[in-house]
């Protein structure tokens, strides 16, 4: 399975489309996952996935292989995500995201309940709480992802956590 995903990646790099096309198939999941975190909107994540695969396509060649595949992919995913969120001035609360829309599209094994709170939760808080514990940001990467302190980040996560104890025990 690596060596067939080396193979993809080459001649990806090489410009083949279809082996993108293939890479595009095995990760867009991925890619769309942490999108949909981040921004709480459907056409939002898309939109920032769409970017993803563009950003990819014109960094593959520059990827040398010094990290997995899927993690730089999902570095590039995170920061596109991000960096619609700054564009567009996206620090908002959930309200306007259709409940029935966002239960059709979390992904299995994840409790409906605990998407629904992470959903929930203020703008940062929630930020914070999805590169930190799910995704695996340090506080002081997203610290510079986010263009706050570390302790900032910090007390965001805190803030997270009760705000999702507090939710949760309500249910």
């Amino acid at each position: 399975m690596a060596d067939e995903l080396q193979q993809l990646i080459r001649a990806a790099q090489a410009g083949d489309l279809a082996s993108f096309q293939r890479l595009h198939m095995q990760f867009v999941g991925r890619a769309y996952s942490v999108c949909l975190r981040l921004l709480v909107d459907v056409q939002k994540a898309e939109d920032a996935c769409q970017e993803t695969f563009i950003k990819v396509w014109q960094q593959l060649p520059q990827f040398r292989g010094d990290s997995a595949f899927g993690t730089w992919l999902h570095r590039i995913a995170t920061h596109a995500a991000i960096d619609l969120w700054r564009k567009d001035k996206l620090l908002r609360l959930v309200d306007d995201v259709e409940p029935d829309s966002y239960e059709a599209i979390t992904e299995e094994g994840v409790p409906q309940d605990l998407e629904k709170a992470i959903a929930a939760l203020p703008r940062q808080a929630r930020a914070v709480f999805v590169l930190f514990a799910i995704e695996g940001y340090t506080h002081a990467e997203i610290g510079a992802l986010l263009d706050i302190a570390e302790g900032s980040s910090k007390a965001h996560y805190h803030r997270a956590r009760q705000l999702l104890k507090e939710s949760l025990s309500e249910r």
